[in-house]
């Protein structure tokens, strides 16, 4: 399959090495075009990695992943092209942070979430919030952790979110996956992320996710 991966920072490198390992072709998209850690990535992958801007890996992509900083995610699809996701999958990994400080704040919350913004301003792409919760090697290997843990998905297209279980199960190993129910629910997720970072301070790693223990 081929897939459009935007951003090319941590969490879009290792989703695309991992999507490369599983035989995928792989378009990493920045804003430009010679982006130098796309290009670095992509020579150190092989013949199946590929970089452009990020409307070259969105036209690429049967399935788009955005791991873009929450803080861009939207200026950085506009770039990408209405009608190059138009009808596809956008797995939305990404958080509204402001990490300006030592303590994040979320630059939206409460009443709304990136994750909502991205569906209205791409009314036609099909926006499945997902891994924002966990660390990028975690997000493509959850056997690194001691226990299974669970991942959660938001969105309001159910056959889009089918899809996106199969993926996280198929490709990424998760067992256990939380459908959380429409966009609108991106909003705990995000929020969560504050939880997050207090908790890797706290325990001082980044490896680590969370559990959810009902009473049967």
């Amino acid at each position: 399959m081929q897939i459009g991966v935007l951003g090319s920072g941590v969490t879009g490198q290792t989703i695309g090495s991992r999507l490369l390992e599983l035989g995928h072709e792989v378009m990493m998209g920045s804003r430009d075009e010679a982006n130098p850690p796309a290009v670095a990535w992509a020579k150190e992958e092989g013949q199946h990695a590929l970089y452009g801007t990020f409307m070259n890996a969105a036209a690429f992509g049967e399935i788009i992943f955005n791991c873009t900083l929450g803080s861009s995610s939207l200026e950085a699809l506009q770039q990408a092209g209405a009608a190059n996701l138009k009808g596809k999958i956008l797995i939305d990994t990404s958080n509204p942070l402001d990490r300006s400080t030592d303590m994040w704040t979320l630059t939206i919350c409460n009443d709304d979430s990136l994750g909502e913004q991205i569906q209205r301003a791409f009314p036609e792409t099909k926006v499945v919030k997902t891994l924002n919760t966990v660390n990028a090697n975690v997000m493509v290997d959850p056997a690194k952790l001691l226990e299974r843990t669970h991942v959660f998905v938001s969105g309001d297209d159910i056959e889009a979110k089918a899809t996106v279980v199969r993926i996280l199960r198929d490709w990424f190993g998760w067992r256990e996956i939380i459908d959380l129910g429409g966009i609108e629910t991106s909003r705990g997720v995000e929020m969560y992320v504050l939880l997050w970072h207090n908790l890797r301070n706290a325990i001082s790693s980044q490896r680590f996710n969370i559990k959810i223990v009902t009473s049967g």
